[in-house]
């Protein structure tokens, strides 16, 4: 966010090229509805130049580039054109409307760009950079020149073009590293040389526009700003050709939180960071990588058991930017294999449980068995797991192991091993299908007369490991007991379930015994 009592030489102009160099990106390209949204995003949360689009590609760049122009409030609304007089002329028509327009013109020095795709001389490109640069100067005094492959260019002659540039009527001169073959020590040194080196420097804006083929184009564009380049073309999520351009939540979440070593500021509202992640992630159909720096799923997300206790202690612990600063609601304590007991009490809490200590370590122990079996515990995984837990506590019947063998080739067998009344019984059956055969083996094991009402499966969240959650009621003697059980295996789900059910009625059958007794003998009392 801006800050007024930094100086204007220390603001940095951010540049985005989402809707151009971001649409280059193989697979991204975007409709012209989600283009005028984008723009719109942009617009609203203070970047400085959009660069629209490439109006001579096609008709439909065009009318992007043209109708941004009409509807921009606040950013300078920029065209990308090659060297060519039709294109830095329909760039001029496109961007005309805008209340403040920009053409951006670029012209490869490189030696290996000039002889192979080019197949130019030097002279003839630094003639052509002169004449491309007072072309679009006569329709617009915001004129933006690019060496394209500029770190890779002679710097003797580059430091000519870009004389030549400024001198023909560029105001911003942007020498990008067009291939992300740079290291920051290099492109500073390459600004800091040109800056020097250049007669009439001081009369543009130096400009960084990095790739990040080498994983260094957020580190090599604030590098070029620590050697005096004051603008930054980036894109959302980093999205561009090949491996992408600098992420513009990256640098600019770099000079916020590194104030001290950047000191630099900018006008973007950061708390729209996220949104505009997800906005540019579903127009374009890019998802956003899990471990992403800033907008990522996991960038305030923690499931280390360390971590989550430091977190609980204090947020700074492990966290460098508060989470709202960039438009998250708060951090996730992800409660997985590596939550530790702090976590999960208070993850408890936080969901309305009060358990004793003997409770939570039943619980815990039962949630790090369930977190070994499934990537992603949630809410509701927890929930099922302390509801069973309470539920079972006291059972005179409790599930030990089960295997089943089912498929095509029946019939279907069930292995149960079932601990009653603190006796360990085995036992094998078959059955018209899985489930069939493991309620057969409760019935062996457990001889009764209930009769199964109701079964009922359903999954307790999403997902191929979701936790599928079974509903059982038994009847027997005028009596119904339903009771539910969740386990990843819907089979074990369905014996723990079952076996619930059939707790309820063995502990039913007792207190009536209890109350029967109880009952004679204090009617044999009053009649003695």
């Amino acid at each position: 966010m801006s800050n007024p009592v930094q100086s204007d030489k220390d603001r940095v102009v951010i540049f985005d090229t989402t809707l151009r160099d971001g649409e280059q990106c193989p697979g991204a390209t975007m409709t012209f509805e989600e283009k005028l949204n984008i723009a719109a995003m942009l617009d609203g949360m203070g970047v400085d130049i959009i660069e629209a689009g490439f109006p001579i590609a096609s008709d439909g760049d065009f009318e992007a580039v043209n109708e941004i122009a009409k509807r921009s409030q606040n950013a300078v609304i920029c065209g990308l054109s090659r060297a060519g007089a039709k294109d830095i002329d329909r760039c001029a028509e496109a961007i005309r409307p805008a209340r403040r327009g920009r053409i951006h013109t670029f012209l490869s020095t490189s030696p290996v760009h000039m002889k192979y795709k080019l197949q130019m001389d030097p002279q003839q490109v630094y003639e052509l950079v002169i004449s491309s640069v007072t072309r679009a100067r006569n329709h617009t005094d915001d004129v933006e020149w690019s060496s394209e492959d500029g770190t890779r260019t002679e710097f003797d002659f580059l430091c000519r073009c870009v004389e030549a540039a400024i001198k023909a009527g560029a105001t911003t001169i942007n020498i990008p590293d067009t291939v992300g073959y740079a290291v920051p020590e290099e492109y500073y040194d390459l600004f800091k040389r040109v800056r020097e080196s250049v007669p009439n420097s001081d009369k543009a804006v130096f400009s960084v526009h990095c790739h990040n083929d080498l994983g260094m184009a957020v580190a090599n564009s604030m590098a070029g700003v620590r050697a005096g380049a004051r603008q930054i073309e980036c894109t959302i999520n980093g999205i561009g050709e090949r491996a992408g351009n600098a992420a513009l939540e990256e640098v600019v979440m770099a000079m916020r939180v590194r104030n001290d070593k950047l000191p630099y500021w900018n006008k973007i509202d950061t708390t729209q960071l996220t949104h505009a992640s997800k906005v540019v992630s579903a127009a374009t159909s890019f998802p956003v990588q899990y471990n992403k720096a800033i907008v990522g799923r996991n960038a305030f997300a923690h499931e280390s058991g360390i971590h989550q206790d430091g977190m609980l202690k204090n947020a700074q612990t492990y966290e460098i930017m508060l989470p709202e600063t960039v438009g998250v609601k708060q951090t996730s304590l992800v409660m997985g294999k590596h939550s530790g007991r702090h976590a999960f009490v208070h993850k408890l809490e936080e969901m309305g449980h009060k358990l004793a200590g003997n409770q939570v370590e039943d619980a815990f122990v039962r949630f790090k068995a369930l977190a070994d079996r499934k990537k992603h515990i949630y809410d509701e995984d927890i929930e099922a797991l302390i509801d069973e837990g309470m539920v079972s506590a006291h059972d005179r019947i409790k599930l030990l192991s089960l295997s089943v063998i089912a498929g095509t080739r029946g019939p279907q067998r069930a292995t149960m091993k079932l601990d009653v009344d603190g006796v360990a019984k085995i036992e094998e059956s078959e059955g018209n299908g899985p489930v069939d055969a493991v309620f057969n083996c409760i019935k062996s094991l457990v001889p009764h007369e209930a009769k199964l009402e109701l079964y009922q499966v359903h999954a307790v969240t999403e997902g191929t490991d979701a936790q599928a959650e079974v509903s059982v009621r038994l009847s027997q003697d005028g009596r119904s007991m339903t009771a539910r059980a969740a386990d990843p295996d819907t089979l074990v789900a369905s014996a723990k379930a079952y076996l619930g059910a059939l707790n309820k009625l063995v502990m039913k059958r007792q207190r009536d015994v209890a109350q029967g007794t109880g009952a004679a003998a204090a009617a044999a009392a009053a009649a003695s």
